[in-house]
């Protein structure tokens, strides 16, 4: 511990001391002292005068060991500190700070804060090292690429049921777009993507990944292999028949951006909708058309070209009859079709062979042929085939035989009955057949 008479000084005064003295001792000129140590000769002579009347300690800064003017007071430290404990343990510094000026009204920057939590000895969140990769240029214009990823996580933390969010990220700006479903699938895929046309159009392209909602692992068949014919999603089919280009990525970090999008959602939207008790995934949906918007204000990016290449449906294109689920069904000769493990009856009169049936996000079924929509009604039951009834067959009737111990092989006649005629065993013919007798 330091005495009274000790002074501590860094490096740099120890070595404005040496100067000094040198400049007292008039070893060197105040000018040449100046210029060593990069001060003006008036300041030089200030500090002359002030080691000359307080001793080497003149050289230490006045304000050392003082609280700054503009210090907060200690109380909002000491409330900052026990709200993060309390409310914000798992926020990293940077958002912590946010939602105490937004939530608490408790304004200080995000490097106060972290200094607060090191002297305090808590830990906090920090963004892991991320390994070099080669940067890929966003794209010039807004709409002209959209990177699109489904995310699975504990949104709701367990207060409500597990569910999925279907992103969505402009290359060019990084302007967000997403919505929760139950699953990762084709119907999910293709209302996200219908809710996303409805708002902002339709895009040049779309970046995803391989997953089997979005590329096909079907083999080609031989006609296909002839033709040239890739093997298509239903998301791949709806989306060519929109001209809208469909680019996979190879890798997950190809498609940084979605993912870095998932990685801050992750951290700062699940514990947003923490903060506001949402626990439904229909509140979660609500609160995204207030979150996006705002979240797209504060880091989204200007594009590198002022225009926008999203471009609006066609006039007679409706959105259901091509973003949905289409599969050929055969005919039946008592105009039935089979489909998920269903039976319907098809009520028109037809002549088709195949009838397309198209499953539709909003739950609906259509059966068309042609062009032509048919009306057509599940099968609950099956009809039960009447059975034949069985013809009579005429079978001799077996007699019972009874062993030669049986008393009726015994039988003896009683005396008092000798006026009665004996019965004589006759020898059956047949085997099978009614024994006959003689009185």
């Amino acid at each position: 511990m330091a005495g009274k008479d000790t002074v501590i000084m860094s490096q740099e005064e120890l070595k404005r001391v040496n100067i000094i003295h040198k400049a007292i001792d008039k070893r060197i000129s105040q000018i040449e002292a100046a210029s060593i140590l990069s001060l003006s000769d008036r300041q030089i002579r200030r500090i002359i005068k002030r080691v000359k009347w307080e001793g080497d300690e003149g050289i230490v800064h006045r304000s050392r060991g003082k609280s700054s003017h503009n210090a907060l007071p200690k109380h909002i430290r000491r409330r900052a500190i026990a709200l993060y404990k309390s409310t914000y343990e798992d926020f990293g510094p940077t958002f912590a700070s946010e939602k105490l000026f937004e939530i608490d009204k408790i304004e200080i920057s995000r490097e106060t804060l972290r200094n607060w939590l090191k002297e305090e000895g808590i830990s906090y969140v920090t963004r892991k090292p991320r390994p070099h990769r080669q940067w890929r240029e966003r794209k010039h214009y807004y709409g002209q690429m959209t990177q699109m990823d489904g995310s699975e996580h504990d949104w709701l933390e367990g207060r409500g049921e597990e569910c999925i969010l279907m992103g969505y990220i402009d290359d060019a700006t990084g302007k967000p777009f997403g919505r929760f479903y139950k699953y990762e699938g084709t119907i999910p895929a293709m209302d996200s993507f219908k809710r996303y046309v409805e708002k902002y159009g339709l895009p040049q392209s779309v970046y995803l990944d391989k997953h089997s909602t979005y590329k096909s692992n079907k083999k080609p068949s031989i006609e296909d292999e002839l033709n040239n014919v890739e093997a298509l999603s239903q998301f791949e089919r709806a989306l060519k028949e929109l001209e809208v280009e469909v680019i996979h990525a190879n890798s997950p970090q190809a498609k940084g951006r979605i993912e870095r999008l998932f990685r801050t959602f992750q951290h700062r939207l699940i514990r947003e909708m923490r903060l506001r008790g949402i626990c439904t995934m229909e509140e979660a949906n609500k609160f995204l058309e207030y979150y996006l918007p705002v979240y797209a204000k504060r880091f989204g990016v200007a594009p590198a070209k002022e225009d926008n290449l999203h471009r609006p449906v066609a006039k007679g294109i409706d959105l259901n009859n091509i973003l949905c689920i289409k599969t050929k069904r055969a005919l039946r000769n008592d105009f039935t079709i089979a489909h998920n493990k269903k039976l319907y009856q098809i009520l028109d009169d037809t002549r088709a062979k195949k009838v397309m049936v198209e499953e539709r996000v909003d739950g609906s079924m259509i059966m068309r042929y042609n062009d032509a929509t048919l009306k057509f009604k599940e099968i609950t039951s099956r009809p039960r085939k009447e059975e034949p009834k069985k013809k009579y067959e005429f079978r001799l009737k077996k007699v019972y035989r009874p062993p030669k111990e049986h008393p009726w092989r015994r039988f003896k006649i009683n005396p008092q009955y000798s006026h009665y005629p004996q019965r004589e065993k006759v020898a059956p013919k047949e085997k099978g057949l009614l024994l006959t007798s003689k009185h």
